[in-house]
């Protein structure tokens, strides 16, 4: 059976069994970006900064987006970054599934952005689940709050500190708590 490239398939969805032959080429390309985290996490100068972030997502990072270090991200090719976007510090992002953060967000410190799971059975617990997540314009992302697989936050929505959100926030909300539902609208 002729398998496309196994990051193709995460890309678009597929589930991949631990079983799977290609399965060893995710933690080949981890280490790789591994060693451009380290690169990239021990400088000061953020137009470094931003050069090797662009190495490990393979695109360009403008020059408005900020981001404090550490970062970790396990993949890196899966992730696109807009305009205007600041990353503060202790930030993980899992982007196997596919990761996407809109011009003008804000990612506060220790946000989890997790693209990827497990089946809740126990015999297929090792295969990888992705699902995108999908962060829409001027977004606010609070402390220490994490995203799960297949969540879009939308366009000018704000996530309280500390919440942990698996399923889609609607435009102009305010959302908190744990599991994350809706607090307020934005006017």
């Amino acid at each position: 059976m002729n398998k496309s490239d196994i990051f193709e398939r995460l890309r678009n969805g597929e589930i991949i069994p631990s079983s799977d032959n290609q399965r060893k080429e995710l933690r080949s390309a981890s280490y790789n970006t591994k060693k451009l985290l380290v690169q990239m996490n021990n400088s000061t100068d953020p137009n470094e900064v931003r050069k090797l972030l662009s190495q490990i997502t393979d695109s360009e990072i403008d020059e408005s987006t900020a981001v404090f270090t550490p970062l970790y991200i396990n993949y890196g090719k899966h992730t696109k970054i807009g305009k205007n976007v600041f990353i503060n510090f202790d930030c993980v992002f899992l982007d196997l599934g596919g990761i996407t953060i809109e011009d003008n967000v804000l990612i506060a410190p220790k946000v989890s952005l997790l693209s990827e799971g497990h089946p809740i059975s126990p015999e297929e617990r090792h295969s990888l689940v992705p699902k995108p997540i999908h962060i829409k314009k001027n977004a606010w992302i609070g402390a220490n709050a994490t995203i799960l697989q297949g969540v879009t936050i939308g366009e000018n929505s704000v996530v309280a500190a500390g919440s942990v959100v698996s399923i889609n926030v609607p435009d102009n909300a305010i959302v908190g708590g744990i599991p994350a539902k809706i607090i307020k609208n934005i006017e």
